[in-house]
């Protein structure tokens, strides 16, 4: 089997090593600051990337599971994106950031890159009715000659959405989970999983390797890395992914 291998950049970021392409996944590389709208609470970056947008090195392929909020796609992804670089993401992202190379797949639309086939799966960022005000998010799951499957979670809230995946595929080897249970004060709900629900995504996934993002970086985040280690204590299903380390999964 293909060696894969992640390194952690900060927030949702990872560069993913997969079938001989670099991957990466919700490109954040901008400083701490604060984003929003004048009116809105704002979201608050507290920590930069582990590795600058302008020593990632060759990308290959992109994965945004949604273009609208800061936290998963800033203005140096935006500068990532602009280079060309092929980007899979929804169909509103290929939309609103047309003059790139953003491909918009709907839900169980596959894009074959190399030796990969990328199939988008579906995902709900927060509680159902949530997709009016926060928009359409989509997941992937990578497959190659060789290699493990991976499911790449994006800003996913939803375990039936999860469950659904699950059936939808023969196997899941390794599940990259967004969590940290974001929230936002004009929704009740996380928007992303939480750390229990991580660990019930990978049970319903019957993933031997989990990898956890978007636990760190942003004020917004109600869970920490902390709290998914704990979650996952007794599973031994959790890779430690050090900011700005290559780790083989």
């Amino acid at each position: 089997m293909s060696r894969t291998t992640i390194t952690y950049i900060g927030g949702p970021t990872a560069v993913i090593e997969y079938a001989g392409l670099r991957i990466v996944t919700d490109p954040t590389f901008d400083p701490p600051g604060s984003y929003g709208e004048p009116d809105d609470p704002p979201l608050v970056k507290t920590a930069g990337p582990a590795i600058p947008r302008l020593e990632l090195g060759p990308v290959d392929l992109v994965l945004l599971s949604h273009h609208e909020h800061e936290d998963n796609l800033d203005y140096e992804g935006l500068e990532l994106l602009a280079t060309g670089v092929p980007t899979l993401s929804t169909m509103k992202a290929a939309s609103d950031l047309f003059g790139g190379g953003v491909i918009g797949l709907d839900n169980w639309e596959t894009h074959e890159i190399g030796d990969v086939t990328v199939t988008a799966v579906p995902a709900l960022h927060g509680p159902p009715g949530s997709e009016k005000r926060l928009g359409p998010v989509i997941g992937f799951v990578l497959e190659a000659p060789g290699c493990p499957t991976v499911y790449v979670s994006g800003d996913n809230a939803s375990l039936p959405l999860v469950e659904q995946i699950a059936g939808a595929f023969d196997r899941i080897d390794i599940a990259v989970l967004f969590a940290g249970a974001a929230r936002i004060p004009q929704i009740d709900a996380p928007l992303t999983l939480t750390s229990l629900d991580a660990l019930e995504a990978a049970r319903l996934l019957n993933a031997t390797t989990v990898v956890g993002l978007h636990t760190e970086d942003w004020e917004h985040f109600s869970e920490s890395r902390d709290q998914l280690e704990e979650a996952f204590a007794d599973a031994g299903l959790l890779v430690a992914t050090p900011r700005g380390e290559t780790v083989v999964l």
